[in-house]
């Protein structure tokens, strides 16, 4: 990594810093400036959002901001963790396009071109024997026919998607909730090893030590969503993550997929639409 590209990465990371809870806007103030550091500076043309532009101006040390986040950045890479920002070319595309998207990714193992072709198998973390048996023959059903296989690395159904995709010799990548640095839960240390080691990768957009939070899962299931071209939810309450991404993968213009049983059991799941051309259908198991 040369040394200007280093900046920009770290200037990509000041301002995610000072935007706090309107992080998401700084992906489209990158879109409108194509640099961080000119971002930084105030060039701001064609970008006007009030609430962005005060926190952003109220750093105390630019300077001072780039120094610690080029800092992080050498120590990830020491660790094998990519920093891939909104502004570089193997930014994943499909995540390019919507308009939530994180500001950056860190990533441990490899992104591929291939993952643009890449379906979300999500669901709860309560499976059933049923259900962890179908997560497991979806993915490897998936992998095998050249699919990445997104999961959450949760215990249950995600846990059953990554490993059936790493059981058919296919590519998986998890999106993880916590920082890149923690694995949550840890009793999926070695899981998160396994798709690093075949060729995978694990992906986070927090901080690198960053704890597992209520607010942080509902984000990644946003991500999640983006990364894929569609989703399939296999088993999930009212209540669970996988509903919400559901409706994001609505909301951005995926195609989401309902298991037939999920439909047949969940309020939810029944009132979605059911029209493939609304981006939505009932997946039959038999």
């Amino acid at each position: 990594m040369d040394s200007q590209d280093s900046i920009e990465k770290a200037a990509v990371l000041a301002l995610v810093r000072h935007a706090r809870a309107e992080w998401y806007l700084v992906s489209q103030l990158l879109d409108i400036t194509g640099s961080a550091t000119r971002a930084l500076l105030g060039d701001w043309t064609g970008f006007e959002p009030e609430e962005l532009r005060d926190s952003i101006e109220t750093q105390s040390s630019i300077d001072a901001d780039l120094d610690e986040y080029m800092t992080m950045i050498a120590a990830l890479d020491e660790r094998g963790v990519s920093v891939i920002t909104v502004l570089d070319s193997d930014y994943p595309s499909n995540l390019r396009l919507i308009y939530n998207r994180p500001p950056f990714l860190l990533v441990k193992g490899t992104l591929r071109p291939e993952d643009d072709r890449s379906i979300a198998v999500v669901g709860t973390r309560k499976a059933s024997e049923e259900g962890l048996e179908l997560a497991d023959r979806l993915s490897r059903e998936l992998a095998t026919s050249g699919v990445t296989v997104i999961s959450g690395l949760a215990l249950g159904i995600d846990g059953a998607a990554h490993a059936g995709a790493l059981a058919s010799g296919g590519r998986t990548v998890a999106v993880v909730g916590t920082g890149i640095h923690r694995v949550y839960p840890s009793e999926h240390t070695g899981l998160a090893d396994e798709i690093v080691a075949a060729g995978g990768a694990i992906v986070s957009q927090f901080w690198p030590d960053a704890p597992p939070t209520k607010w942080a899962f509902p984000l990644r299931n946003i991500t999640m969503s983006g990364i894929a071209v569609g989703t399939v939810v296999v088993e999930a309450s009212n209540v669970s993550g996988a509903r919400n991404q559901a409706r994001h993968a609505l909301e951005h213009g995926k195609k989401l997929f309902l298991v037939e049983s999920l439909v047949m059991q969940e309020e939810w799941a029944k009132r979605m639409p059911s029209d493939p051309g609304c981006g939505s259908s009932h997946l039959s198991t038999r």
